[in-house]
């Protein structure tokens, strides 16, 4: 049997107590080279290339399947995107009924029509509040906060180019020099575009979207469920952010039949809205042309594709090298073409008993949490009720989902790469907004089967697990069942408690907004929560550049917690029986080892930074210190007080 653990990828000279990371991961780390085209590597990575490669010979044998309409589409969009010549040929052909659209802009009401036609979906579920775009808002469709049997749209903050506002508003000398890179990116894209006064344009550019930035909610205060109920009457909108003109705008975006919008970020929409009328029309024409080139650039020809990458790849990520262009375009049929390549990728990589052993391991966790919360000194009978009825109405989805997206609508040509993409991202936007005149769909699932990552979907109290994340070795059928549970286990065990992390504790079984939480164990939730802010806090990823622990504490609660049931479920899974031995490892070592090592990763600097100013996620080698909140991690390694992980009793966060 596999133990499911890197022997030779640990290093048994850093003690566990010190650095749990380093001494599961450190032999690997040493040797370990970030790919050229890559900002990060690790077990992520080593999961995801598997589930690239597949996809890639899944996507081109489409091509040979004749008179199948499905897998037509997919191999035509392939060919587009690799067809470079065709791609030189058009050049900025396909974007010019776009940028007429743009030049012919004379009034504030063209300029919120044009402004209107451009909101797109976003339909990223792990950042869904987080809509940093060059649009300058963005659509979110999904249940209402209050009333679960309908859809509403959810109207989310926009407008910048780079990825979060600090990278406009924060004083050191790293932030400063990206926002000169940018402007002269801005200047270099508009000059190839042919567009007169570049430079003057660019500084324009920066200078209005450094005002969006001001306006704009931080992260913390937009993860902030509380903060975002807010159901506006469409008709009132023009009362409470006055400067756009609104009837014209959501005509345009198709939302003028809805009674309602919820204005996620109030405050970011006054002020985006404000500007629309306080700034120069021109500017705004300017910031429009330069994103719907910006926008596109992968696709246009290769000096733009390859100026984008310089600002995007290169200066904001450290990555050297451009992914080859066959990886761009398997990512891209995989985006806009999800359903019809997962179809193809679960026919042939997911077997059946894989799926029953994953439902299988769900189950278990699912029991051991149901079982964890009789036995919680600190929550009261009523609040555990509530819990409890939460966990036993989790809708889980493992591997793929129940029923497929139809792309029969969707037209791809094979000489128009840009075309399919742009063609993509409006019948995406369409299939969001008809689900506003449709009934909440509990099974719908927020990513592809060959996506590697998983997901806890509050409004719908479900869960998906794509079947490109269970693989080893996160999970590995004739694995022992001690990495099984430590890895995938632990995973399970994380997406399941954000159902109960800060922000899903706030939504009842049926994903209502609704505090179900008695007032004393609320306090006692709620000051767990601010010592394990304070733990992460103290993370320093790069000399001065701290963790932001509210940033995190969504993901961080969901990772003690997750790690903490992951473990019961895995003795559960014993039967009672001891855990073998294996190379000299005792089973709870083994699970604590598999847990570390599934956060393994080496990460760019640069990179490194935008994830910790923009991610809600803690960088892998701080979440593989969660273990020194377990109790049983100190009974299985034994650090000592004075150690740096170690905490006493009192200290170590419990929260579930």
């Amino acid at each position: 049997m596999p133990v499911g653990v890197d022997l030779a990828g640990m290093d048994r000279s850093v003690k566990p107590g010190d650095d749990f990371d380093g001494h599961a991961n450190g032999g690997w780390r040493k040797t370990a080279e970030i790919p050229p085209d890559r900002s990060s590597t690790g077990i992520f990575y080593q999961v995801f290339k598997k589930a690239e490669q597949r996809n890639a010979d899944l996507i081109r044998e489409a091509g040979k399947q004749a008179g199948d309409a499905s897998a037509r589409r997919i191999a035509d969009y392939y060919a587009a995107y690799m067809n470079e010549a065709g791609i030189e040929k058009n050049g900025l052909k396909p974007l010019k009924p776009e940028l007429a659209k743009i030049d012919a802009v004379k009034s504030t009401t063209d300029l919120a029509r044009v402004l209107g036609e451009g909101l797109r979906a976003d339909v990223d579920p792990v950042n869904a509040t987080h809509f940093a775009t060059e649009h300058l808002f963005g659509l979110f469709v999904a249940q209402g906060l209050e009333d679960p049997s309908h859809n509403v749209a959810y109207l989310l903050q926009g407008g910048l180019g780079m990825p979060d506002r600090d990278y406009y508003l924060a004083t050191d000398k790293d932030m400063v020099g990206f926002r000169t890179k940018y402007e002269a990116y801005a200047a270099a894209l508009l000059k190839l575009a042919g567009v007169a006064e570049a430079e003057t344009k660019a500084k324009a550019i920066l200078d209005l979207e450094t005002k969006i930035a001001k306006a704009q909610a931080s992260l913390v205060d937009s993860e902030d469920v509380h903060k975002a109920n807010n159901p506006w009457p469409i008709a009132a909108f023009a009362k409470n952010a006055p400067g756009l003109d609104w009837t014209t705008y959501f005509k345009a975006a198709g939302l003028d039949g809805q009674t309602l919008v919820i204005a996620w970020q109030a405050d970011a929409i006054r002020g985006l809205s404000a500007l629309v009328a306080s700034e120069p029309l021109q500017t705004w024409k300017d910031f429009l042309t330069f994103h719907a080139i910006n926008h596109s650039a992968g696709l246009l020809p290769k000096a733009y594709a390859d100026l984008s990458f310089e600002f995007y790849g290169h200066t904001l990520q450290g990555t050297p090298k451009q992914r080859d262009r066959w990886k761009r375009a398997v990512a891209a049929t995989n985006n806009d073409l999800g359903d019809a390549v997962g179809q193809l990728y679960v026919k042939k990589y997911f077997p059946a008993s894989s799926k029953a052993q994953v439902q299988q391991m769900v189950t278990n966790v699912l029991a051991a949490f149901d079982e964890r919360v009789d036995t919680l000194d600190w929550m009261t009978a009523a609040t555990k009720q509530k819990a409890k009825a939460k966990i036993a109405t989790t809708k889980v989805g493992v591997g793929y989902p129940e029923t497929w997206r139809d792309y029969a609508s969707l037209e791809i040509r094979r000489d128009d790469a840009l075309g399919n993409a742009l063609r993509a991202e409006t019948f995406e936007y369409r299939h969001q907004l008809a689900k506003l005149s449709q009934p909440v769909d509990r099974g719908e699932w927020w990513m592809t089967p060959q996506t590697v990552n998983a997901v806890n979907l509050p409004l719908q109290n479900a869960l998906n697990f794509p079947a490109a994340i269970l693989e080893a070795p996160f999970f590995d059928p004739k694995a022992d069942a001690a990495s099984n549970y430590g890895s995938i286990g632990a995973v399970i065990g994380h997406e399941i408690s954000h159902g109960f992390d800060n922000t899903g504790a706030e939504f009842d079984a049926e994903g209502r907004l609704a505090n179900w939480w008695t007032p004393e164990d609320e306090a006692h939730f709620k000051a767990a929560g601010q010592r394990l802010v304070e733990q992460y806090n103290a993370y320093e990823a790069l000399p001065g550049l701290h963790l932001n622990g509210q940033q995190t504490l969504g993901e961080n609660i969901a990772d003690v917690a997750g790690l903490t049931i992951a473990y019961a479920a895995y003795h559960k899974s014993l039967g009672g029986k001891p855990a073998p031995v294996i190379d000299n490892l005792s089973g709870d070592e083994r699970f604590f080892l598999a847990f570390a090592q599934s956060w393994r990763s080496k990460t760019r600097d640069a990179a490194l930074r935008q994830q910790v100013v923009t991610d809600g996620h803690s960088p892998g080698r701080f979440r593989a210190q969660t273990v020194r909140n377990i109790d049983a991690w100190y009974d299985a390694f034994s650090p000592k007080a004075g150690e740096a992980l170690y905490l006493e009793p009192k200290a170590r966060v419990r929260i579930w």
